[in-house]
């Protein structure tokens, strides 16, 4: 030992004598305790039983394999629930930011509730429905309401995954959330908090679940063979036509548009909560995308796991490089804007397919995305649709890209025989058949529910009212003490 130290430098020699000092003096401790146990085992019993004992004890405890998988399923899975969870706060900043500060309390509110009306509607309905297992009243269709989530055994969960229940209903209701809280952006500024929390409660406890079912919960979509892994189009394609309805039926904010149709940008108030705001949703993601995984223990699991978030890193960011160099080229300036939506759109266009396609695939699908925003905002434009923070050609018009791109770039779908079920143009078929059917259902079902709203007169605030502001005229407070002093000065 000391010809090993001799020529170390004096605090590494220190620390290493100390170190083996330490172990011998933890050895001899622990002889000294198993002295008396080994003298009474040899009292009261004969050579071969106490040989048999002492080699019992000594054995190493191991934790059962099933239980140790089961530990890091369910605790991954918990925290990637708190990271989808968490993007509430991003979309509440980007929504904020986005729009005018008048009506920074009213969309607080319809985030704060999205989330609570969404966790309390699918826990007593969405979630069944959306995973019925055996439990279909029409096959592959609809699913069999039911309440409250079953626990289950340690090691024997729900749908035979081995991962706790309580974990799954989590990640899956922080999904829930999110598709309802897409919606926000696109009618920010306008509508009742009475209506929109109507729509928000049959959103996230019937028309979400059921379209969702249709694939996670293997309905017809999933049987067909249909893929989207974490939600392009299950999540945020629904969201997105959802809002696209209510922004067509509330019509555009006063003043965005000219008596002879030009078009007037109402800029938000705060660029800098949105960029924050983005940047959570980034970093919220990588619960979303690589979380969806659902087991990661595993060496091929864990692999995988962190490939997605490789994949979902260079869409994002190929998204937000693409839309703002668009945007340059189309208006002339880089876009700050643009780039934020841009790399919202990537996150979204890679949901589908971030399992399954090479990094040049996840990079073409990010630049695809952040064009399809710009050009999505200018075709809003043209059509005289107001949506001010841009859900729709994020999440709209990039989830049904999402949904396509899988078809175009994604790994083949194989059975359990690992044969390809289909050829390229077959597996693009699949997609879009799948894809048009959960984005008609979701503009449909909400385009009544908004339609019946506006015929009641409950869907939109008076002129008075939105040209006030909205924290003011539904909420009764303003958001800034400027605000209070000033009669609502900023905009």
């Amino acid at each position: 030992m000391t010809e090993t130290l001799r020529g170390l430098p004096l605090w590494i020699a220190l620390l290493v004598g100390m170190l083996g000092v330490s172990v011998s003096l933890a050895s001899v401790a622990s002889a000294q305790d198993d002295a008396p146990a080994v003298t009474e085992a040899l009292d009261g019993a004969d050579a071969g039983d106490s040989a048999e004992a002492a080699a019992v004890d000594a054995a190493p405890t191991f934790v059962d394999a099933s239980d140790f998988n089961y530990t890091i399923n369910t605790l991954i899975m918990f925290f990637c629930a708190v990271l989808v969870l968490f993007m509430q706060a991003g979309f509440a900043m980007v929504e904020v930011g986005l729009n005018a500060a008048k009506n920074t309390v009213n969309i607080l509110a319809k985030n704060v509730m999205d989330l609570s009306v969404g966790i309390l509607l699918y826990l007593f309905i969405g979630f069944a429905l959306m995973y019925p297992g055996d439990a279909w009243v029409i096959d592959g269709w609809l699913g069999t309401p039911a309440s409250f989530v079953t626990r289950d055994g340690i090691g024997e969960v729900a749908r035979g995954e081995n991962y706790s229940a309580s974990a799954d209903f989590l990640f899956q209701v922080a999904f829930a959330a999110t598709a309802a809280t897409i919606v926000s952006g696109s009618v920010a500024g306008r509508m009742k908090f009475g209506a929109y929390m109507i729509y928000s409660a049959l959103l996230t406890g019937l028309i979400y679940p059921i379209s969702g079912s249709w694939k996670w919960g293997e309905g017809w979509a999933d049987r067909m063979g249909f893929q989207d892994f974490a939600g392009s189009v299950v999540v945020h394609a629904v969201g997105g036509f959802a809002g696209l309805a209510g922004a067509m039926l509330l019509g555009p904010r006063i003043g965005r548009f000219t008596a002879d149709g030009k078009s007037v940008p109402l800029p938000g108030h705060n660029v800098t909560f949105a960029a924050l705001g983005v940047f959570i949703l980034w970093v919220g993601w990588y619960g979303f995308n690589p979380g969806s995984q659902l087991t990661y223990a595993g060496a091929a699991n864990a692999e995988l796991t962190t490939y997605i978030a490789v994949t979902t890193s260079i869409s994002a960011a190929a998204g937000a490089v693409g839309a703002m160099v668009l945007a340059w080229i189309l208006f002339g300036k880089p876009d700050l804007t643009m780039a934020l939506n841009g790399a919202l759109g990537g996150l979204v266009g890679i949901t589908a397919n971030c399992d399954r396609v090479t990094q040049p695939g996840a990079l073409t699908i990010g630049l695809i995305s952040g064009a399809l925003v710009v050009i999505g905002v200018v075709l809003l434009d043209k059509l005289k649709v107001d949506d001010p923070v841009g859900a729709w050609p994020v999440h709209g018009l990039c989830g049904v890209w999402g949904g396509i791109a899988t078809g175009l770039f994604g790994a083949l779908p194989t059975d359990d025989d690992g044969l390809e079920l289909f050829g390229r143009a077959g597996f693009i078929q699949v997609q879009l058949i799948a894809t048009a059917a959960i984005i008609a259902w979701a503009f449909i079902s909400m385009f009544a529910v908004f339609f019946v709203l506006k015929a009641v007169g409950f869907l939109r605030v008076s002129p008075e009212e939105e040209q006030a502001g909205l924290d003011i005229s539904e909420h009764g407070m303003h958001a800034y003490p400027s605000d209070a002093v000033a009669g609502g000065a900023i905009h």
